[in-house]
This record gives structure tokens, sequence and C-alpha cells, in this order.
């Protein structure tokens, strides 16, 4: 048996955030078959499930060294390790970020990692540390990449016309970024602008497919004197999420967009997301340069709102 858990994401309290399921295997069990890891994802009908591998001691070891210089702490801190696959209702995806934040506060629940522990997930984005303290998990994200900028006017317009918007020059034009996964960081005029966004899914599943992105990352920059520093929505009808209330890896990227785009002077942000569907979230992101160059994480706490366990013999 493994142990199944539904936990909100990016937030402190039940039925707010993004909600994931986690699926926990038990130590020497090696994942499902894709199809029942799918079908799984489907039956919980959630953006996206992990399944949770432990690493062995030996595999721990290895993830240490093929990371190498870009081990960001030292090997000695580090207290185990642990291999997670996401799955969409839909398919698998290599990265999610709200689902790693519920995975790890699971595995604290579980007693599978510790308070103050910091952990290699291994990932199909590549293997990145995690911290665990007793409110916040703080996920690496993978190298940030601009990918491309979207300039052509022609091109402008059906995006934005794609999104039920008008276009408006705000001195921002949109690009492809990823800290993981890619996807369009989609900058508006404001608040107002962000909360009217309504998109047309089929045409924006295909876009995403024509620019090879999971989907759409909508901002709009705080205004004066509030104490964030964007909202956000996030569309990825592409892989049968419409919109998201909490996306680690999509504000990893809104960070290095800012960042390109010489609007984050400090080394923390804070985004909202998820109040056009009544879940509020809060995700937060750090950056640190050094001679390694940019590193971005994003966390954020979560909720458990079920757990129990899932016979995976039985549907095989």
């Amino acid at each position: 048996m493994s142990r199944l858990y539904i936990a909100d994401a990016f937030t402190d309290r039940p039925f707010g955030g993004n909600p994931a399921g986690v699926v926990i295997l038990k130590e020497g069990d090696d994942f499902p078959a894709d199809e029942i890891m799918r079908k799984t994802a489907a039956e919980l009908r959630y953006s996206e499930t992990a399944f949770i591998r432990p690493l062995s001691s030996d595999e721990v070891k290895q993830a240490i060294e093929e990371m190498g210089p870009a081990l960001t702490v030292r090997p000695s801190d580090i207290d185990g390790g642990f291999q997670i696959r996401y799955f969409t209702p839909a398919a698998e995806v290599d990265l999610c970020g709200h689902a790693t934040i519920a995975s790890f506060k699971c595995l604290r629940e579980a007693e599978i990692c510790d308070v103050g522990g910091t952990y290699i997930n291994r990932t199909l984005a590549g293997d990145l540390i995690i911290d665990v303290s007793s409110d916040t998990v703080l996920m690496d994200m993978a190298e940030p990449k601009h990918i491309s900028t979207i300039r052509e006017p022609k091109e402008l317009q059906e995006l934005y016309q794609v999104m039920g918007i008008d276009y408006c020059d705000i001195d921002l034009l949109p690009q492809l970024i990823s800290t993981g996964l890619p996807d369009i960081m989609l900058p508006v005029a404001s608040a107002e602008v962000l909360e009217s966004i309504d998109p047309d899914f089929p045409a924006l599943a295909e876009l995403s497919r024509k620019y090879d992105v999971v989907g759409v990352h909508a901002f709009a920059l705080a205004r004066e004197g509030e104490k964030i520093t964007a909202r956000c929505r996030n569309f990825a009808p592409l892989y049968d999420i419409d919109e998201e209330a909490a996306t680690g890896t999509a504000n990893g990227a809104l960070t290095y967009y800012l960042i390109r785009n010489g609007l984050c002077k400090k080394d923390k942000c804070r985004f909202i997301q998820g109040e056009a569907m009544g879940r509020p979230s809060e995700i937060r992101s750090t950056i640190r340069r050094d001679e390694n160059g940019l590193q971005i994480r994003v966390g954020g706490s979560a909720a458990i709102l079920v757990k129990g366990r899932i016979h995976f013999k039985d549907l095989l």
C-alpha cells in the first residue's frame, strides 16, 4: 500500500491555494505503470498529482556527485532525497512547483523528512534542492532561461485576442521563460485587466502547442504602496488545466522575467494568485546571485486536507 494525500499548496489553511494529489510509495517500491499514474491523476481530478519514490543512500550519493558544481549546498548538508514524477489528468510533466510544495509537506507529515532538513528532489527537469522548515517549503528552480520574446504586431494581437483582452503597449513584451517549464509571461496593464481575462481555451491550447509552452502566465505589477510584487493568473488548457490557483514554476519564471526587465531590485518577490478562482494563494521567491550565476527559489506553505491509502496492486 502507498500513502495518499490531498494537500493545498501556497496557503496555510485548507480550501485555499492550489490542491494537489500526493502519493508516497513504500521504500524499495518502483513507480506504477505510467498509465496507472495518469489515470490516478485523472481520478483525483487535480491539475497535478505527485508520485514520490524515496531514494536509497547510494542514489543520493550518486545524485550529489552528478550535480557537482551545480550543488547549491555542501554535500554534508544533504539529509536524503526523493524522486518525484508529476502527472496531470492528461500527461506527465517535467516539474510542478505547487505539487512539490505539497509533497514535502506530506513527507513531513508522514515523518519521512525532518523539519530543518535539506533534500534532493530528482525530477525530469533535473535534480533540485529542497529546504523544509516548520511552516515553509523552499525549492530550487532549474536554471532560468529566456527562450524568446514575442514582439511582432500580428503575434501580439493574436496572443492577447486569444486571452480575451485588447493588446495595450505598456513598455513590456510577452516573453517565453523557463525555470523548469516554459511558459509565456504575459504583462497586462492593471489588476482590473488581469481580472477581465477570458481565454478562448481551445485556441489557447493550440497557441501553447505552437510556441511549445505549458501555457500563459499573466501578471499585473502591484500598485504603489502594495506589499506584493504582482498579481497573477495562470492558464494551461493544453494540459487540461484551464486555470491554476498557484504555480511555483511559472512564478519562478516570472521572477526571472522581472529581473531581465529591470523590475526586480530586491532579493525577494511576493506573488498573489488564485483570487479569480476564490482560492487566494501566496507564492514567494528568493534570488541569489553569486559566482555560479543566478539561483531562483520558490516556496510557500501547505495544508493537508485528506490522507489515506491507495492499493496499486488492485489496479493492475
